[in-house]
């Protein structure tokens, strides 16, 4: 799949003879129409470019091969494929899209319905080109949908480490277990890198190789090592109090989580860890990290918590709440999502006990419960020049008058500290946050991941 001219949808192709004649420039723009989040994080557009837009993208051996399917795909019209169009751009440009792409800087933070994008052509022959891309850019709704998902977690975590604990260790507390849950490898380096513009802790390897390659970071996120049910039940059942003895002798110090629910994860806190390996995880200079993996989650984290108080000890912290010695944590990794954080993290509130006391890993809550309607995503044309005259156009159906469009050319400002977007007469050039990022074939503007996470903290 490195053919540009394939990564699109089959009715784009034939797009590029549908608009009126006379047709000169085509202006698009990228929004959230709503969803279930009042705010969002925009990321992954800088990705987008550098993979897909950089450079010569179009090569002879692309427009040959582009034809010979298109033929096969829509049969014998060889009208359909725009390959003159496709030839223009190679012979003209080198193979460089004649395209400029404005767009709000990676991790900032915007109100619903806010313009993130415009896309222009910059040669009158290449009107057909902005929208053909779309089906590539508006893919940006994944990792900026991860970020805001993420960016939320992280404000319902630190509400209740404000009430009841520290917040100096937010970074870790919600772990990456997504990467086996999504639909491939590319997904979870896209994902895992959105969620490292909120957090620190992750086990999804390709996450850091994306932000490694295209935002300039030389490790986005850290992890510990963890054992997982086959180390342990390797040693069958009668073998549980040396699996765990095992996990000590070799991590003797630092972080060590262990999975402890294999058979019963209470017999496994009370009299394993908290009996027989009790003087050994007491003596390790560093935190046992206990990771039950079943059941439901408010009330296992409750009362393994309360086991080990009275196995391990507890102190109460400045705001009134029950923390466990330093030596023992728990992290909860199943079932984990915004709302069941929310519920477990009340329920050990209303029992006494800190937020500090548990750490949580999510996966497919995390990297994979979302859709381009989450944030209800769309990419639209605003504007056309035809026979050199400018007309602002929109859409605004009938039945659904939240897919209205917006239309003319378009500005976002920060007026008064409220975002909004201006449209048409109303735009405001001398304040537009949008910054041209990506003008024929070069990327004009980056942002490193630094700069990404201090835009979009909380």
């Amino acid at each position: 799949m490195d053919n540009l001219i394939f990564k699109t949808d089959s009715y784009k192709v034939s797009h590029h003879n549908q608009f009126p004649n006379g047709t000169e420039y085509v202006y698009s723009y990228f929004e959230t129409r709503g969803g279930v989040y009042n705010e969002i994080c925009f990321f992954g557009l800088q990705y987008i470019i550098k993979k897909h837009l950089c450079g010569q993208v179009i090569t002879q051996s692309m427009i040959d091969d582009a034809d010979e399917l298109y033929k096969q795909h829509f049969g014998t019209n060889t009208n359909i494929f725009n390959k003159e169009g496709w030839q223009y751009i190679l012979d003209k440009y080198q193979g460089r899209l004649p395209i400029r792409i404005k767009a709000v800087p990676d991790g900032t933070i915007l109100p619903v319905k806010t313009c993130c994008m415009t896309v222009e052509n910059t040669d009158p022959l290449c009107y057909w080109l902005v929208n053909f891309i779309e089906t590539l850019l508006v893919q940006v709704w994944y990792p900026m949908t991860i970020a805001t998902n993420s960016r939320l977690q992280k404000q319902i975590i630190m509400k209740y480490l404000k009430e009841t604990g520290d917040t100096s260790g937010i970074g870790f507390k919600l772990h990456d277990f997504g990467c086996r849950g999504v639909s491939s490898m590319e997904t979870a380096g896209i994902g895992g890198c959105a969620h490292l513009t909120q957090f620190l802790g992750t086990d999804t390897v390709p996450a850091l190789i994306i932000a490694k390659e295209y935002y300039d970071c030389p490790c986005a996120g850290f992890s510990i090592p963890a054992s997982e049910h086959s180390t342990m039940t390797a040693y069958t059942k009668e073998g549980e109090v040396e699996a765990y003895s095992n996990m000590l002798d070799i991590y003797p110090e630092g972080l060590v989580a262990c999975v402890s629910d294999s058979y019963d994860i209470y017999y496994a806190c009370s009299e394993i860890w908290g009996t027989l390996l009790k003087d050994k995880v007491m003596s390790r200079n560093g935190t046992l990290v206990i990771r039950p993996d079943s059941g439901y989650p408010p009330e296992v984290d409750l009362k393994i918590l309360q086991i080990l108080g009275e196995k391990f000890g507890t102190r109460k912290n400045d705001k009134g709440y029950l923390v466990l010695d330093d030596h023992v944590r728990i992290i909860q990794g199943d079932g984990i999502d915004k709302d069941m954080i929310i519920t477990i993290l009340e329920h050990l509130k209303d029992n006494g006990w800190s937020a500090d006391n548990i750490a949580f890993g999510s996966g497919g809550g995390l990297l994979q419960k979302f859709n381009r309607d989450t944030l209800q995503c769309a990419f639209k044309c605003s504007s056309i020049t035809i026979n050199g005259i400018e007309s602002d156009i929109y859409k605004d159906p009938v039945g659904d008058s939240t897919k209205k469009s917006k239309r003319g050319r378009m500005t976002v400002n920060n007026i008064n500290g409220n975002i909004v977007t201006l449209c048409g007469k109303d735009v405001q050039e001398d304040t537009n946050i949008l910054e041209t990022i990506f003008e024929n074939g070069k990327i004009i503007k980056t942002y490193s991941f630094d700069d990404i996470r201090e835009r979009s903290n909380i």
